[in-house]
């Protein structure tokens, strides 16, 4: 099996990687197109702001083509935020896979934004990312948040209920980082690795 995990410009890259090493699977991290759209499966991570992740993609055309890869994609964090159409977060188009928006999350007494640490989620539908998975805990670190919608595979709530993991087609997002949510964000990694390919 080939697996690209798309260098979008954020950091953290190596505990993504660490995290598929450890479930036996080795990834490559590229920015490269033909690398990208051959593989049979990618990942788009993310850390940062949706401003400078669309910069780098938009700099090696990635921007165009991720939304016509028809192997299964997972973006994780801010990952999952860009495959959605726009975010409110410096008035970014985003990649347009999900036909909605993502907006910050509610600044609210007693509540912190970034919304950091672990938070459970809640499936709405079952899915063959979700195998094994019911209302586990993961690790999340965001301030901005997708709607609920047809889209939505699992909620999560912290001043108001948003998307936690996603599915549109071939592609999946999970807004919590499962490379640093033990076994849960595990098996939920195991899991889109064995999704069947088209």
């Amino acid at each position: 099996m080939t697996l690209a995990v798309v260098d979008s410009g954020g950091a953290n890259i190596t505990s993504v990687m660490q995290a598929l090493q450890r479930l036996n699977t080795e990834a490559v991290f590229t920015a490269d197109p033909e690398i990208i759209a051959s593989a049979e499966r990618v990942i788009l991570p993310g850390v940062g702001s949706a401003g400078a992740a669309m910069e780098s993609l938009q700099s090696t055309g990635l921007d165009r083509l991720i939304p016509r890869l028809q192997q299964p994609v997972l973006g994780i964090c801010l990952g999952m935020q860009l495959l959605f159409r726009h975010s409110t977060e410096k008035d970014t188009p985003l990649l347009g896979i999900i036909d909605a928006d993502v907006d910050r999350l509610p600044d609210q007494p007693g509540l912190r934004i970034p919304h950091m640490g672990w938070n459970q989620i809640e499936p709405q539908r079952p899915d063959d990312l979700l195998n094994g998975l019911d209302a586990e805990w993961f690790y999340f670190v965001h301030s901005y948040a997708a709607p609920v919608g047809p889209w939505t595979l699992a909620t999560s709530r912290h001043g108001r209920t948003f998307s936690a993991i996603v599915q549109q087609g071939n592609f999946r997002g999970a807004q919590f980082h499962p490379e640093r949510s033990a076994r849960a964000g595990a098996r939920l990694l195991k899991n889109f690795l064995e999704l069947p390919c088209n």
